[in-house]
């Protein structure tokens, strides 16, 4: 059967065995699409019924406001906090001792505007710790916890946070009931954010965490209002499209990176655009009618997410978010008018669609936790006039060993990678001009997982 994945841009080559040059017809074959069973095993296990229980219990707690109680046993941020570590916990039995739960307290001061007086926050994590004590990449997956009414500073009213963002926080337990068993060579943390709303305090604190701590973070995948999609002003339903966002110029860039970055002309490039391009030819090739699109921009529009930080610390970080947003439930207090009901309430989400969305994010993360790490040193040769394309890198100096590499390749003006070759030595010669063409390259696994491409920079 032809899968969606076949027919789009990618258009997958197989260069084998590692020739030094090969002309367009030489050695190369059609590649086979494959797909991991471990992998499609996890996504088979997504449960739409256990996302919309997971979600209407965050709902019951009444508000998830940031500066809402802590006490009540109930309701408000502190018992949705417990709760959600209380599930963590269960989940990390199935690890054999490799997850561990961790409530990650901090103390956010009076900023005179969202937040009146120091508050005490916490982001509940849950750490899957890699097999290979050598590998030491990680990989988050996040969604907010706290919820909101249409008065940002108001936190007694009903605030039940459905898709905005208990639709997030779902899936991310949900991604960790399911892969607390396996086990990845990197490390997988799975974080409910506090603080989103008044400000990204919770991810603001792990990003600098992250920072000061020198994590070799590889990917943070923010996921914020995912599992709605039906548009109440245009009234189109449609569940087979995801946006993916994406910085382009990295926030965080350097003045010596903004001269290279405008050298080559790589402003499409940037490492968190490439992890969007990443999850959505890794997230179609395992879930069937969805068509991951990548939106060039690092937020919607004039807007934040918790992925935001992370680009500030200079990490590859996206945010996804549904198609088509539903405001009529989005920040609003539950109330009807004329008829209408108001407010961010669990009737108005597609179960099916954010586990269609889970499915993607799972897929990712499984995939790039058990790709080797990326390859180092990538250059390209100048040192000689030539229509061929010298590319060259040295293996990854921790983790297990590529079994090989796929050296992917666009023409300038497409937004997606078009061609993949895949070779078993550090270099190559490709018959295409460097001057037409941008290039990267992957290291790869036996069994086809991918790390993030690397571009590779001028060398003589």
């Amino acid at each position: 059967m032809t899968t969606k994945s076949t027919l789009k841009p990618l258009l997958a080559l197989l260069l084998l065995g590692g020739s030094p040059l090969l002309s367009p017809t030489e050695s190369i074959a059609q590649e086979v699409v494959r797909q991991d069973d471990d992998i499609k095993k996890m996504i088979n296990q997504i449960s739409a019924e256990n996302l919309e229980q997971l979600v209407r219990k965050m709902v019951s707690f009444g508000t998830r406001h940031t500066l809402s109680t802590t006490t009540s046993k109930k309701e408000g941020i502190g018992a949705a906090r417990e709760w959600v570590k209380s599930e963590f916990e269960k989940y990390a039995k199935a690890s054999g001792g490799r997850m561990t739960v961790e409530m990650d307290k901090f103390v956010v001061k009076a900023d005179g505007r969202r937040v009146p007086q120091d508050t005490e926050m916490a982001n509940v994590m849950a750490i899957l710790k890699g097999t290979d004590p050598n590998n030491d990449r990680v990989i988050i997956v996040g969604g907010h916890l706290d919820s909101r009414a249409t008065d940002v500073m108001d936190a007694k009213s009903k605030a039940p946070g459905a898709n905005d963002d208990a639709s997030g926080v779902a899936m991310v337990m949900e991604m960790a009931r399911i892969m607390a068993s396996q086990k990845f060579p990197a490390t997988l943390v799975f974080v409910a954010f506090q603080g989103e709303e008044q400000g990204l305090y919770g991810s603001t604190h792990l990003a600098e965490r992250a920072k000061k701590e020198g994590w070799n973070l590889v990917a943070m995948q923010n996921n914020d209002i995912v599992g709605n999609s039906f548009s109440a002003e245009s009234g189109l339903h449609d569940n087979t499209k995801v946006r993916i966002f994406s910085e382009g110029t990295p926030v965080n860039e350097t003045e010596e990176q903004a001269r290279l970055r405008r050298t080559l002309g790589t402003e499409n490039d940037s490492p968190s655009r490439n992890l969007a391009r990443y999850m959505e030819l890794v997230g179609e090739k395992y879930v069937d009618q969805m068509d991951v699109v990548l939106v060039h921009r690092a937020d919607r529009f004039l807007r934040g997410g918790d992925h935001t930080p992370f680009n500030r610390q200079g990490f590859a970080a996206v945010r996804m978010s549904e198609m088509n947003e539903d405001f009529d439930h989005q920040h609003q207090d539950v109330r009807k008018e004329n008829g209408k009901q108001y407010g961010d309430l669990p009737e108005y989400m597609d179960f099916e669609y954010l586990r269609k969305n889970t499915a993607v994010n799972l897929a990712s993360m499984a995939s790039l936790g058990w790709a080797p790490a990326a390859p180092e040193q990538v250059g390209v040769l100048t040192s000689n006039l030539t229509n061929k394309t010298d590319l060259q890198w040295q293996a990854p100096t921790k983790g297990a060993k590529p079994a090989g590499y796929y050296v992917l390749m666009r023409e300038t003006n497409s937004s997606n990678w078009e061609k993949r070759f895949y070779v078993t030595d550090t270099k190559v010669t490709l018959p295409y001009s460097k001057d037409n063409y941008f290039f990267a390259v992957q290291s790869a696994s036996a069994e086809g997982h991918a790390s993030l491409p690397v571009l590779p920079v001028p060398v003589r």
